[in-house]
C-alpha cells in the first residue's frame, strides 16, 4: 500500500523504530540510518537475548528496513545524509529535542533540502516545555502519566505494566500521524511536521479512565479496590479470579447468570446490589465461589450461560493457541541458521499478512546499494567507506527465509 514511499529513519530504541516498522510492513522503503557502530538496539537486549549475535531488541522492531551507516558528525557523512533526505517522502527521528538540530538537520534545513518533506519526531516529553530535556523512557512515562498508580492499588502499591506498552503505542500513534500527513500531502501538496511523545502515548492509553475520573470529580481514594478487580472504574466482577488449577478473567455480565454458573447462594442473594458501589464485597464472594472449580469445569459452566470470560495465558501457551495460529500472529524465520518467532504486523490487508521482505542483520548492510541509488559511483562509495564517512558491511544482503 505504501510502495513508492521512502522513509529515511534516524530512529533508535523502540518508539521510533516501531513506527517505521509499521510503515515498512505496509510497503514503504524504510532506510534506517545508523551510526558507524550501529543503532543502540543492536547492542542491548532485554534478558540479554541474542540470536546468533543479533539482539532480540533489534529483531522486534526493525524488519523490512534497509540499513545504511553514516557518520553524521563528518562533512562527508552529512552530505550523504542530505542527498538521502532529498530523496525522501518522510524523515523520522527520535533524538532528544535539539540533538538533530545541532547535527545540522533542523526543520528549516530539511525544508531547504526537500520542501514537501514530512518531518516526524518522537520524544519522551515533547519538543518544548519544562520536561522536554528530561530522559524519556517507557517506565518513566508510565509513572508520570498515572498509569502505574491505577494499575496498582493504594494497599498493594503502584504496579507497572509488564511490557513496554507506552513505547509500542507511541510507535503506532507516530505511524498514524505520518500516514495522515501523507494523505494531506496528496490532497494539498505540502509537507507536515508530525510530533509524537511517550507522555502523550501514556495518556492516550488511559482515555476512558481519565475522562471518567475528571468528569466524576474523583479523588485517588477511588483507586482502592479488592485485588481481583482489574480497574477502579468498572463494576464487579471485571477482573481476575482463581480456580483450583489456575486463574480466569471474568468480564461484566448478568449477575443472576453468574450466580448460577458458580452455584453460589451468596451471589444469588447479591444479584441486585450495586456492583460498583459494592464491588469489593462482590469480588470477595466470587473469589470464594470460583476457587472450588477447575478451569475446565468453570469454563463449561460460564460458556453454558453466555458469560464473557478468558483463561489467563502465559507466553508458553501462545504458540499453540489455535486462534493465534489461524490469524498468523507469529512468523517463523531463520536468523543465521537459527529459527525464531517474530510478532507479525498486527493488521491484515485484503486478508493477507504483510511479508517480511528484508531483515538487515548487519550494520550498513545496504549502504552500497543505497548510495548507488543516490547516484554515487562505485569509486565514490568506496572512497566514503575508506574515509569513515559511511560503513558498509558487505555486498550481499540478508535473505529472509521462513522454515518449512
Amino acid at each position: 500500500m505504501l510502495n513508492g514511499i521512502r522513509v529515511v529513519s534516524f530512529c533508535h530504541f523502540l518508539q521510533g523504530p516501531a513506527a517505521d516498522q509499521y510503515l515498512a510492513d505496509m510497503g514503504a522503503d524504510v532506510i534506517k540510518v545508523e551510526p558507524l557502530t550501529g543503532a543502540y538496539e543492536r547492542h542491548w537486549s532485554g534478558a540479554d537475548v541474542y540470536v546468533e549475535g543479533v539482539s532480540g531488541f533489534y529483531l522486534c522492531a526493525n524488519r523490512n528496513k534497509r540499513s545504511i551507516a553514516i557518520d553524521l558528525k563528518s562533512a562527508e557523512g552529512k552530505a550523504v545524509a542530505r542527498r538521502l533526505i532529498a530523496s525522501a517522502d518522510v524523515v523520522s527521528e527520535n533524538f532528544r529535542p535539539g540533538v538533530f538540530d545541532r547535527l545540522g538537520f533542523d526543520e528549516a534545513a530539511l525544508r531547504d533540502i526537500n520542501p514537501d518533506l514530512i518531518f516526524a519526531s518522537a520524544s519522551g516529553f515533547g519538543s518544548s516545555g519544562p520536561m522536554a530535556q528530561k530522559p524519556g523512557q517507557d517506565i518513566l512515562c508510565q509513572a508520570r502519566s498515572g498509569l502505574i498508580s491505577v494499575t496498582g492499588t493504594p494497599a498493594g502499591g503502584p504496579t507497572p505494566v509488564g511490557v513496554a506498552v507506552v513505547d509500542q503505542h507511541g510507535g503506532a500513534l507516530m505511524a498514524m500521524g505520518i500516514l495522515g500527513a501523507l494523505i494531506r500531502r496528496l490532497r494539498e501538496g505540502r509537507g507536515t511536521r508530525v510530533e509524537s511523545s511517550l507522555i502523550n502515548s501514556a495518556i492516550d492509553l488511559q482515555g476512558e479512565a481519565l475522562v471518567n475520573y475528571f468528569a466524576g470529580g474523583m479523588t485517588r481514594e477511588v483507586l482502592t479496590r479488592e485485588h481481583n478487580l482489574a480497574t477502579w472504574f468498572h463494576a464487579a466482577p471485571y477482573g481476575v479470579y482463581p480456580t483450583r488449577d489456575g486463574h480466569v478473567v471474568i468480564s461484566l455480565c448478568e449477575a443472576a447468570a453468574l450466580a448460577e454458573a458458580v452455584d453460589s447462594d451468596e451471589l444469588r442473594a447479591a444479584a441486585t446490589v450495586d456492583r460498583y458501589k459494592s464491588r469489593d464485597d462482590y469480588a470477595r464472594l466470587l473469589d470464594k465461589a470460583t476457587a472450588v472449580f477447575t478451569t475446565d469445569e468453570l469454563a463449561r459452566r460460564l460458556d453454558e450461560r453466555g458469560i464473557w470470560w478468558a483463561p489467563i495465558a502465559y507466553y508458553d501457551d501462545l504458540l499453540a493457541d489455535p486462534q493465534l495460529t489461524h490469524m498468523q500472529v507469529f512468523r517463523r524465520i531463520q536468523v543465521r541458521g537459527r529459527t525464531i518467532h517474530l510478532v507479525n504486523h498486527p493488521n491484515r490487508y485484503d486478508g493477507q499478512v504483510p511479508d517480511v521482505r528484508v531483515l538487515a542483520l548487519e550494520i550498513g548492510e545496504h549502504t552500497r546499494e543505497i548510495l548507488s541509488e543516490l547516484g554515487y559511483s562505485r569509486a565514490e562509495t568506496e572512497g566514503l567507506v575508506d574515509a569513515g564517512a559511511v560503513a558498509a558491511s558487505r555486498e550481499e544482503q540478508t535473505r529472509v527465509t521462513e522454515p518449512s
